[in-house]
């Protein structure tokens, strides 16, 4: 069963584990090897030795009847933002090279106590603060379905590591895009959870109030496990939500019966790849054949998104780096000092606009869902670009990445709500996303109108 192992699922992999069918080091071990084949700037590091040593012991465990749950023995990587005891943090950065914390970050706590096995740390765009994983210090990431092109980012060795079997799964970080954006390009599934849901204790930030952890894997079902794994309130970070323990495994039944699902045409359909916005509305109509309802809706402050957006991350991910920005400068990579220069013009009144814009969008959403159960729409309005590309063609026109590339992602971020990228088809052979996303805390609910657009592939 070795070489095949890789490609399986966490759905599949638990049982045959659980079993004892096969063994956490065959599984590890396979992993381990698609990762010395294929590496391409996906790992920053591997910890090979650590990772088989962990194995032995979950072999033994499981031998021993000692079965943890599902995730016991599955190997994981983990963005390298992400704190792991006494391995190196880079950030993705220069400045962090040698930087090694001396604690796990909550979410590595709570994953490790159900038995999962860290691989190693993966490659993301310098500081989080961009969506292509080009990065000056770590190197370049590549999209696996076209090496050509981009991966998108800021989790772009995340996401390329799963759709390529170099994990079972991944943690990433998301603030405008991190999670979703690289999930839609290297096709795999993302969630991007409420605001609060997952404790960021240990997880450097690019912009506190709107960063959030969250998983990448294969499938809806594995993440839903792992998301219930890691959501729950954290004592050392006090954005975390005391909320009942979620099980959203038993969400996932496929049945769509009732569900109201909005459509919002002139934003989340504005400016979109007219091949994308086919395939979405094919899934779309498949799921109301299946029985789920179909409401058009509008929604008038989506359009401040970008700008309220912008304004917050600039002038909260300055404030983070503005001690090394005097200091350093040149330690930086050019497109991301550039990006922190900019984020000390923005006032204070600015700021406090753009949150205040943040809690009319909030509002709006909130609003809405008491009509809808789910939102749908295009996760990225285009293809994957060529790397180093800064603009590409939309509809026959040429526009600017930077301003097109989270357009559609920004709204749920800066209401906080939950949100998750399935894959949905293909475009000359390029993966493409479709997005549902639900009101706070409501996973639950987009999770299992995922499963269903999952299955209709």
């Amino acid at each position: 069963m070795s070489n095949e192992l890789a490609s399986k699922t966490i759905f599949e992999l638990a049982p045959l584990l659980k079993n004892k069918k096969i063994s956490p080091v065959e599984l590890n071990k396979d992993i381990l090897n698609n990762i010395n084949n294929k590496q391409n700037n996906v790992y920053v590091d591997v910890y090979k030795e650590q990772a088989i040593s962990e194995s032995k012991k979950k072999e033994k465990e499981i031998m021993n009847n000692n079965y943890k749950g599902p995730l016991h023995g599955i190997p994981m990587g983990v963005k390298n933002n992400i704190y792991i005891q006494n391995r190196r943090a880079t950030m993705g950065s220069k400045i962090h090279h040698d930087f090694k914390p001396n604690h796990n970050a909550s979410v590595i706590e709570r994953l490790i106590k159900k038995g999962v096995i860290i691989i190693g740390s993966q490659n993301m765009h310098e500081y989080a603060w961009g969506g292509t994983t080009e990065n000056p210090f770590y190197g370049t990431c590549r999209n696996p379905w076209d090496s050509s092109r981009t991966p998108g980012g800021s989790s772009g060795g995340s996401a390329i590591a799963v759709s390529e079997n170099m994990t079972i799964f991944s943690l990433g970080t998301e603030t405008l895009g991190s999670l979703r954006i690289p999930a839609s390009f290297c096709g795999v599934v993302s969630i991007k959870p409420t605001y609060g849901q997952v404790s960021n204790f240990g997880v450097f930030p690019l912009a506190w109030s709107l960063d959030t952890v969250g998983p990448i894997s294969k499938n809806v079902y594995d993440a839903s496990l792992i998301l219930e794994n890691i959501i729950g309130f954290d004592k050392n970070d006090l954005n975390t939500i005391k909320s009942i323990k979620q099980r959203y495994t038993k969400h996932i039944t496929d049945n769509v019966e009732g569900v109201v699902i909005g459509i919002e045409e002139d934003f989340f359909f504005h400016n979109v790849d007219k091949r994308i916005t086919e395939i979405v509305k094919r899934h779309i109509s498949k799921l109301e054949k299946k029985g789920a309802k179909i409401k058009n809706i509008k929604m008038h402050t989506l359009k401040d998104s970008l700008y309220a957006s912008t304004i917050i991350s600039m002038s909260e991910s300055s404030t983070i780096h503005n001690e090394n920005l005097l200091s350093r400068p040149n330690d930086f990579g050019d497109d991301v000092r550039a990006q922190l220069y900019s984020g000390k013009i923005p006032s204070a009144v600015e700021y406090l606009q753009a949150q205040q814009l943040r809690s009319t969008i909030s509002t709006e959403f909130s609003q809405k869902f008491k009509d809808v159960d789910v939102l749908i729409a295009p996760t990225i309005p285009f293809i994957p670009f060529f790397i180093g590309d800064t603009t590409t063609i939309l509809n026959g026109k040429k526009i600017e990445i930077t301003e097109h590339l989270s357009r559609l992602l920004r709204p749920s971020t800066l209401a906080g709500i939950p949100a998750i990228n399935i894959p949905c088809g293909f475009i000359n052979n390029l993966p493409v996303g479709i997005q549902v996303m639900g009101d706070l805390f409501q996973e639950g609910k987009i999770l299992n109108v995922a499963r269903s657009i999952e299955t209709q592939i």
